[in-house]
């Protein structure tokens, strides 16, 4: 009955899942839409999702703007590309006469291809700002004193001598607000050395440790992160909603975001050096699934995992592999390094490799994901 609830759960989180997707895929594609367009670029559609059209319609410069019945990506196609994954179309340029080739993607001086490309995963990222923003305006952040509870016997805090009582004032010569602050920077520092001050009984005490490297689990599935070993105190007193003005929370939202970055950097690097594992990896089913649970929690919840997600979609573009953003990005470095073009045949080889490559991500993750039911089960 298990593996049916959960079934059911995946059913009932559709609506937010779609949600969540749509926001993150139509600002990315926007990027790359509006930015093609400050270039001079002609843009022939715009899609929001694939395979058969839902509804669409047509703007005044003649961009066909279309609602794809399968909600799990999007594309916009430059006037000359050969698809929606801007593979050039050799023929049909040449057929062109000058002036409406002027405004292809691919007479485009190798700087403005670039800059379009790139456009997508910024707007990612610039989405994420937005988001974080809103939230800590909004709603403003919950703060825990960062003072400790609980040491664990034989953990790397207990190595160190902390003791149940101190207080964390900085990490590394950093100012540590909250508990939270504290966890951040742990968390991204396994087996690395880091110097704490604590607070204990009213005196600044220097403390030295390296947190360790533990699998822990997390909404979208387990994952390693550096754990020092000490326990918060959670009585009511040392718990507050903190309020902060439009430029505190812009400068907090820019902070989340490039902490997220980090760890998602880190973790994709560290699936191409075997140090992490790609049993982490999520795919839309569980996507689909913590966005339900997400949007019991409240909007607030809802909006702050599109945030995440935008992240993580703009990172994961960024990677050089052809058929991505950071793959056109390469072949563009290689250009503007060359003084010319590659090869279109060897262009088209890595185009292809680079679908078996995306292809066969996203058959894994969503091999996690099912084996993540059936483990329920």
């Amino acid at each position: 009955m298990s593996f049916i609830s959960d079934l059911g759960n995946i059913g009932g989180s559709i609506v937010p899942f779609v949600f969540v997707l749509s926001l993150v895929i139509f600002f990315h594609e926007f990027g790359h839409f509006i930015v093609g367009r400050l270039c001079g670029v002609k843009v022939d559609a715009f899609s929001l999702g694939f395979g058969p059209e839902l509804a669409h319609f047509t703007d005044r410069r003649g961009t066909r703007w279309r609602l794809g019945m399968l909600p799990l990506g999007g594309y916009v196609k430059f006037h000359g590309d050969a698809n929606g994954a801007s593979m050039s179309d050799a023929a049909g340029l040449a057929a062109m006469p000058a002036s409406e080739r002027a405004v292809t993607f691919f007479t485009q001086k190798v700087w403005k291809r670039a800059l379009i490309v790139a456009a997508g995963p910024l707007a990612n990222f610039i989405l994420a700002i937005v988001i974080f923003t809103g939230i800590y305006y909004v709603h403003g952040r919950g703060v825990l004193v960062p003072q400790i509870q609980t040491v664990v016997a034989g953990s790397a805090a207990a190595a160190a001598g902390f003791t149940p009582g101190d207080t964390i004032v900085s990490i590394n010569g950093t100012k540590v607000e909250s508990f939270q602050d504290m966890q951040r920077i742990v968390q991204a520092s396994s087996g690395q050395a880091l110097g704490f001050v604590v607070d204990r009984h009213g005196k600044d005490v220097t403390l030295v440790a390296t947190p360790q490297r533990r699998e822990v689990k997390t909404p979208f599935g387990n994952t390693w992160t550096g754990v020092l070993g000490i326990e918060a105190n959670t009585r009511a007193a040392n718990w507050h909603i903190q309020h902060y003005g439009l430029i505190d929370s812009m400068r907090l939202a820019s902070d989340e975001t490039w902490f997220i970055v980090r760890q998602t950097g880190t973790y994709v690097g560290g699936l191409f050096t075997g140090r992490e594992s790609t049993d982490q990896l999520s795919g839309p089913i569980r996507i689909a699934e913590v966005s339900g649970e997400m949007a019991r929690i409240g909007f607030a919840a809802l909006l702050n995992l599109a945030a995440v997600l935008s992240i993580s979609i703009g990172i994961l573009n960024l990677v050089p592999i052809p058929l991505l953003d950071g793959g056109h990005l390469l072949y563009y470095a290689i250009e503007a390094v060359r003084g010319r073009a590659l090869n279109e045949k060897i262009q088209q080889f890595g185009f292809k490799i680079g679908l078996t490559l995306v292809a066969g991500l996203m058959i894994l993750a969503t091999y996690n994901d099912i084996l993540r039911l059936t483990h329920r089960f």
